[in-house]
Protein backbone atom coordinates (compact mmCIF):
# COMPACT_ATOMS: atom_id res chain seq x y z
CA UNK A 1 0.00 0.00 0.00
CA UNK A 2 1.11 3.52 -0.74
CA UNK A 3 0.41 6.65 1.34
CA UNK A 4 -3.05 7.06 -0.27
CA UNK A 5 -4.03 3.55 0.79
CA UNK A 6 -4.26 2.29 -2.77
CA UNK A 7 -3.05 -1.19 -3.66
CA UNK A 8 0.15 -1.24 -5.68
CA UNK A 9 0.04 -2.20 -8.44
CA UNK A 10 -3.62 -1.62 -9.30
CA UNK A 11 -5.36 -4.78 -10.47
CA UNK A 12 -6.64 -4.96 -14.04
CA UNK A 13 -10.21 -5.01 -12.69
CA UNK A 14 -9.65 -1.89 -10.61
CA UNK A 15 -7.97 -0.10 -13.54
CA UNK A 16 -11.02 -0.83 -15.69
CA UNK A 17 -13.44 0.33 -12.99
CA UNK A 18 -11.49 3.57 -12.53
CA UNK A 19 -11.31 4.12 -16.26
CA UNK A 20 -15.06 3.61 -16.65
CA UNK A 21 -15.88 5.95 -13.77
CA UNK A 22 -13.49 8.65 -14.98
CA UNK A 23 -14.93 8.45 -18.50
CA UNK A 24 -18.46 8.76 -17.09
CA UNK A 25 -17.57 11.74 -14.93
CA UNK A 26 -15.34 13.41 -17.50
CA UNK A 27 -18.10 14.61 -19.82
CA UNK A 28 -18.66 18.40 -19.57
CA UNK A 29 -22.45 18.15 -19.48
CA UNK A 30 -22.38 15.52 -16.74
CA UNK A 31 -20.02 17.73 -14.71
CA UNK A 32 -22.49 20.61 -15.09
CA UNK A 33 -25.45 18.37 -14.19
CA UNK A 34 -23.68 17.24 -11.01
CA UNK A 35 -22.76 20.82 -10.24
CA UNK A 36 -26.46 21.74 -10.44
CA UNK A 37 -27.28 18.87 -8.08
CA UNK A 38 -24.76 20.02 -5.46
CA UNK A 39 -27.43 22.32 -4.04
CA UNK A 40 -29.91 19.49 -3.56
CA UNK A 41 -32.39 17.51 -5.57
CA UNK A 42 -33.77 18.94 -8.79
CA UNK A 43 -36.21 18.11 -11.56
CA UNK A 44 -34.88 17.40 -15.05
CA UNK A 45 -36.45 20.51 -16.58
CA UNK A 46 -34.93 22.70 -13.86
CA UNK A 47 -31.48 21.35 -14.67
CA UNK A 48 -32.08 21.70 -18.41
CA UNK A 49 -33.15 25.32 -17.96
CA UNK A 50 -30.06 26.11 -15.87
CA UNK A 51 -27.78 24.53 -18.49
CA UNK A 52 -29.72 25.99 -21.42
CA UNK A 53 -30.11 22.58 -23.01
CA UNK A 54 -32.97 20.18 -23.65
CA UNK A 55 -34.76 17.99 -21.18
CA UNK A 56 -33.91 15.00 -23.39
CA UNK A 57 -30.20 15.81 -23.24
CA UNK A 58 -30.22 16.10 -19.44
CA UNK A 59 -32.34 12.94 -19.10
CA UNK A 60 -29.79 10.96 -21.10
CA UNK A 61 -26.93 12.10 -18.90
CA UNK A 62 -28.93 11.47 -15.73
CA UNK A 63 -29.73 7.96 -16.97
CA UNK A 64 -26.01 7.20 -17.29
CA UNK A 65 -25.19 8.74 -13.91
CA UNK A 66 -28.03 6.85 -12.25
CA UNK A 67 -26.96 3.58 -13.87
CA UNK A 68 -23.54 4.04 -12.31
CA UNK A 69 -25.00 4.84 -8.89
CA UNK A 70 -23.81 8.45 -8.92
CA UNK A 71 -27.30 9.97 -8.78
CA UNK A 72 -30.61 8.77 -7.37
CA UNK A 73 -34.15 9.25 -8.63
CA UNK A 74 -37.18 10.02 -6.45
CA UNK A 75 -40.64 9.99 -7.99
CA UNK A 76 -43.15 12.34 -6.36
CA UNK A 77 -46.53 12.00 -8.03
CA UNK A 78 -46.10 13.06 -11.64
CA UNK A 79 -42.71 14.64 -10.97
CA UNK A 80 -39.29 13.05 -10.61
CA UNK A 81 -36.45 14.51 -8.59
CA UNK A 82 -32.77 13.66 -8.97
CA UNK A 83 -30.07 13.98 -6.32
CA UNK A 84 -26.43 13.06 -5.87
CA UNK A 85 -26.19 9.55 -4.42
CA UNK A 86 -22.39 9.28 -4.32
CA UNK A 87 -20.87 12.44 -2.91
CA UNK A 88 -17.34 11.07 -3.26
CA UNK A 89 -17.52 12.69 -6.70
CA UNK A 90 -17.11 16.07 -5.04
CA UNK A 91 -14.08 14.88 -3.08
CA UNK A 92 -12.49 13.91 -6.39
CA UNK A 93 -13.33 17.34 -7.80
CA UNK A 94 -11.82 19.02 -4.75
CA UNK A 95 -8.53 17.16 -5.13
CA UNK A 96 -8.35 17.72 -8.88
CA UNK A 97 -9.18 21.43 -8.60
CA UNK A 98 -6.60 21.88 -5.84
CA UNK A 99 -3.97 20.22 -8.04
CA UNK A 100 -4.92 22.40 -11.00
CA UNK A 101 -4.72 25.53 -8.86
CA UNK A 102 -1.27 24.51 -7.58
CA UNK A 103 -0.09 23.98 -11.16
CA UNK A 104 -1.42 27.37 -12.25
CA UNK A 105 0.34 29.03 -9.32
CA UNK A 106 3.67 27.38 -10.15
Amino acid sequence: MNPLGLPTPLSDELVQLLSDRMALLGHPTRIRVLDELRGGERKVQSIADALTTTQQNVSGHLRLLRGAGVVSRRPAGREVFYAVADETVFGVWERLIAGLQRQQGA
